[in-house]
């Protein structure tokens, strides 16, 4: 048997499998953005029809399929993005403290997520049901992917999240100078990401990944 082989369509099976997790971090976490938005009076998402679960309206040709393929199939981990849920935030009767929380949902959203696939695991394990090795990596990478999109969406480098929440936090001329770097903050992020510091940071993540594996009675899989 070519073992090469096997493992190439293995790859293949768990790539349509996990593709499904993917695209429902995603949407979930944009859904946020628009839910929040609504609620506090910035109905922009909503009229362009972004306040919706279907993954399509997210979706983002080369953020949602071909990067995440392109990494994927080169045997990096996956990643990418959707379309960001466009926000309007002078629709809101406290600007800077809406924004905040409009923008600190999305990666919330994603942490709820992860807890979700956890409770799951957990039933799983209750009823002996979770017994499928594909099962178990598509639930685990689950809430790894949405582990990772809460802490890492929370960095403080634009266009992530993190840095409208440091400027609406902290509003000075420093904060919003970081919030407009436009393509300066996306290659800011870019070094970061192979710079000695994302080490630091996937540590982090990986620390918060244990202790959900941990609380399901599970070590790393």
């Amino acid at each position: 048997m070519d073992l090469g082989f096997v493992q190439i369509g293995e790859k293949i099976i768990f790539l349509f499998l996990f593709i499904p997790m993917f695209l429902v971090s995603i949407t979930v976490h944009e859904f946020a953005h628009a839910f929040i938005a609504s609620i506090f009076g910035d109905n922009t998402a909503k009229n362009m029809g972004r306040l919706t679960i279907n993954p399509i309206k997210h979706a983002d040709l080369v953020g949602t399929l071909i990067v995440p393929l392109a990494t994927f199939i080169s045997g990096f981990a996956m990643i990418g993005w959707a379309k960001p849920v466009p926000i309007d935030r002078r629709n809101f009767k406290n600007e800077l403290r809406d924004d905040a929380i409009v923008s600190f949902a999305g990666p919330f959203s994603n942490f709820l997520l992860a807890i979700v696939l956890l409770i799951l695991v957990i039933l799983l394990r209750e009823v002996n049901l979770l017994t499928n090795e594909f099962l178990i990596r598509i639930l685990w990478y689950g809430m790894f992917l949405n582990i990772f999109l809460f802490a890492f969406n929370l960095l403080p480098i634009p266009p992530l999240d993190g840095s409208h929440i440091l400027y609406d936090i902290f509003p000075n001329r420093i904060t919003a100078k970081i919030l407009n770097l436009g393509l300066y903050g996306s290659i800011i992020l870019l070094l970061f990401i192979y710079s000695p510091l994302w080490g630091f940071f996937l540590n982090f993540v990986n620390l918060i990944m244990k202790f959900f594996l941990g609380f399901a009675g599970y070590g790393y899989v």
